[in-house]
């Protein structure tokens, strides 16, 4: 996906094919949108669509995942070569009253240049009167909250959490199955078209949560990174042989460094898979030194 913001380090740093010329954003790794689909690289469920899978193979694919229309997670590897918008995504039922969709989302850094910030939350309780009138004087960027990254960090961001992802930062994104974001200040950018980028300022207001303090960056419990009713992510040093989840669940694995081997198919870095819930070996283990991976399961009916 070409993105205002985006750079090259997408095939840089993970080898994928993109234009030389694009300032490419987002690569949509594990994807069931209506735009946008996942397709299966080989095997017997080859060519078939990720929404194919979960519509018609859901217990054999994705085990006792809870229902819903389309596969409930969207990933991404997002490369931010300048900042992006602030911006904000609604909880649940300003959504619904907005006829948009919900998006909560989890950040793990890949790569940071020296100095790479993510803005996150509020610097101090601001009520929607004083965030307004900052809009109007086109000071909102003091009321955002910044921390500095560097590779392996990690932040979670619930839905109405105000954020922009700072230039110089290559992140893996999971978030709920939405593509719903409402701007609120884009650094006076000109599109190519010699115009700015349409703001959703009306909307910001009533999805922002404006006692969100100075969050901070995810401490990691073990290998857990992130546990909520939507995902848990964890973190894995991948030093021999491990299943990569129990029988009769699926697993998604995205390789960090090194590389990584499940049955017969090798992963590199910036490189995904989905594990069935009906894979007998389940088995995954390194192919070099120093492997690390992205662990993504959906926590099932009574987890």
């Amino acid at each position: 996906m070409e993105r205002i913001w985006g750079g090259h380090r997408l095939a840089s740093l993970f080898g994928k094919r993109t234009p030389p010329a694009a300032t490419v954003g987002e690569s949509w790794e594990i994807v069931d949108r209506p735009e946008a689909q996942s397709v299966v690289r080989n095997g017997p469920f080859r060519d078939r669509t990720l929404h194919e899978l979960w519509t018609r193979d859901r217990k054999a694919i994705f085990g006792n995942t809870p229902d819903s229309t389309r596969f409930p997670l969207l990933i991404k590897l997002l490369d931010a070569h300048d900042q992006l918008s602030l911006q904000v995504h609604p909880p649940e039922k300003i959504a619904a009253k907005l006829k948009g969709e919900p998006k909560s989302e989890f950040w793990y850094v890949a790569s940071a240049i020296p100095g790479a910030r993510l803005h996150v939350g509020l610097r101090k309780a601001v009520t929607p009167e004083q965030f307004g009138q900052a809009v109007r004087a086109r000071t909102v960027a003091d009321l955002v909250h910044g921390i500095e990254v560097k590779a392996g960090d990690a932040m979670f961001l619930p839905a109405g959490r105000f954020h922009a992802v700072g230039a110089g930062n290559v992140l893996v994104e999971v978030q709920q199955n939405s593509d719903t974001t409402y701007r609120v200040y884009d650094w006076n950018r000109i599109d190519d078209n010699g115009k700015p980028r349409e703001l959703h300022v009306d909307q910001a207001l009533e999805s922002i949560d404006f006692n969100d303090v100075a969050p901070a960056l995810i401490q990691p419990e073990g290998e857990l990174l992130a546990h909520i009713e939507l995902f848990e992510i964890q973190k894995w040093n991948l030093d021999a042989a491990r299943e990569i989840v129990p029988p009769d669940q699926f697993a998604i694995i995205c390789c960090l460094t090194g590389s990584v081997r499940c049955v017969d198919v090798d992963l590199r870095p910036g490189e995904f898979a989905l594990i069935p819930a009906a894979l007998m070996d389940r088995r995954v283990q390194q192919r070099e030194q120093g492997t690390t991976l992205l662990r993504i399961t959906i926590p099932g009916r009574g987890d």
